[in-house]
């Protein structure tokens, strides 16, 4: 079951929270540092998230039916939509980058969510995955959002992203900070130096990827000998033998 939107809203109000939207942002920004032009999806709770991508073309919150949608932005024209997650109402093809975010752990049909947001990105565009990581300080934390539902391994998450017939381009963790309220004023220096000495305790896995290259198959001739490929190449004409010189 879903956490619903009242509840992720409450924890991005958290000191936890607040850390978790700047550190992940930071790698967001990191990975999408341009995207004027470009159309931007979040699926799943992302609006925390996609404050950096005010330059794009166009922003859309996708929110599902069991979570809830909520108004965002509050000061602008609404760009937030309640959507079936297993039937995204929007044409293939449509968005350069997507990010989902508290989407996949809760979700009650993962391939089918991944499936529809494959058929979503367009034919050069990126997606961004964030999950909570299986084994990390966050997905033990039932407090926070994250350690609800189903977390993941690398791996796992991999597979998951083939299974929708898109290809893994670059992965990274965040969230090195365990969710502990006394240790958020340290989660900078905490974020700069955990990774140097255990790089794979993240607490959040971000998994980017795109769509797998075409891969164009021509039809192979039939076998033929090495002298008609010479004969071939020089434009010549077989020479009659003397035997059927003979029957004309």
């Amino acid at each position: 079951m879903r956490r619903s939107v009242e509840d992720l809203n409450r924890f991005y109000t958290t000191p936890e929270g607040m850390m978790a939207r700047q550190m992940v942002s930071d790698k967001l920004i990191e990975a999408w540092d341009d995207v004027a032009g470009l159309d931007v999806l979040g699926l799943g709770y992302a609006t925390p998230y996609l404050a950096p991508f005010a330059k794009a073309r166009r922003v859309l919150a996708a929110m599902p039916a069991a979570q809830g949608a909520e108004i965002w932005p509050e000061d602008l024209r609404v760009r937030s939509v309640l959507v079936d997650e297993q039937a995204l109402p929007f044409s293939g093809g449509l968005f350069d980058r997507i990010l989902l975010i508290h989407a996949l752990e809760e979700a009650q049909n993962p391939e089918r969510l991944l499936l529809e947001a494959s058929r979503l990105l367009s034919p050069n565009g990126r997606l961004i995955i964030a999950v909570a990581a299986r084994g990390g300080f966050w997905a033990h934390a039932e407090k926070t959002p994250f350690g609800h539902g189903l977390p993941y391994s690398r791996m796992q998450l991999e597979t998951a992203i083939r299974d929708a017939e898109l290809e893994p381009l670059a992965w990274s963790y965040a969230l090195y900070t365990p969710p502990w309220r006394a240790l958020t004023r340290w989660s900078k220096t905490i974020e700069m130096i955990v990774p140097n000495v255990l790089p794979m305790n993240g607490g959040l896995i971000l998994m980017e990827a795109g769509r797998r290259p075409f891969v164009a198959l021509t039809q192979k001739t039939a076998d033929k000998s090495i002298l008609s490929d010479i004969r071939e190449a020089l434009g010549a004409k077989p020479v009659p033998t003397a035997r059927e010189i003979e029957k004309a």
